[in-house]
């Protein structure tokens, strides 16, 4: 019992916990104004330009931290926020997806693996509930289970391999806006909380997902 309430715990208030995390820290630095006085779309097309990522082009992206960088199309899309004000936590975050672009000129291996992966996970991760929730309802196809596990693990080993991209692009965007006198001494620590609680989320879904995962596991031995 006391095993089934942590896992409960984890799978539904860690995320939850994760998410505010984000939400209230991107609020509390987005209303700090940089010293730079330099816009999130700015700071991107510095950062590319000083990495000889002149293709790349900084758009805006509408909607609430909806931030990204796309690789096929060779853009960086910035949340309007981010794109249009000149903040500590915009800074930070359009740092974090220039960091990405970096990883892809220099075929940064984990993000490499990531995009192949991608369209395998995302095909495999909706099939595996369908065998899952049959061979669960039906215990005399455990067989079904076992696939959908296998299905499954594709999904969460995306997840886990998300975990150093994140993590590397984050440490890129520092090293940029510490190099390029983007940021101050000061506003070093503030960046790297938005950083932070920005990762918190991936490692709260890959906790999620390597817990569930293992859970059906458990259940698919125990049958046998």
């Amino acid at each position: 019992m006391d095993v089934f309430w942590i896992y409960f715990a984890v799978i539904l208030l860690l995320p939850i916990y994760a998410q505010f995390k984000v939400k209230s820290t991107y609020k509390k630095y987005s209303k700090i104004r940089s010293t730079s006085g330099m816009t999130g779309a700015q700071v991107a097309r510095l950062i590319l330009d000083q990495n000889g990522l002149h293709d790349v082009k900084v758009v805006e992206s509408q909607g609430f931290l909806t931030d990204h960088y796309n690789p096929l199309t060779k853009i960086v899309a910035l949340s309007t926020s981010n794109y249009h004000e000149a903040s500590v936590a915009g800074t930070a975050v359009a740092a974090h997806e220039v960091g990405h672009a970096i990883q892809d000129k220099e075929a940064y291996s984990f993000l490499r693996f990531r995009h192949r992966l991608a369209p395998v996970a995302s095909i495999t991760s909706n099939a595996s509930w369908v065998f899952i929730m049959i061979g669960i309802i039906f215990s005399s196809m455990n067989s079904l289970l076992g696939i959908g596990i296998l299905l499954m693990a594709v999904g969460v080993l995306f997840q886990i391999v998300t975990l150093p991209v994140e993590f590397n692009a984050s440490s890129r965007a520092m090293d940029q806006i510490v190099q390029l006198g983007i940021i101050r001494n000061d506003e070093e620590p503030q960046a790297k909380k938005v950083l932070s609680a920005a990762a918190m989320t991936y490692v709260a879904a890959t906790a999620v997902a390597v817990l569930e995962l293992v859970r059906l596991i458990l259940i698919f031995t125990n049958r046998d």
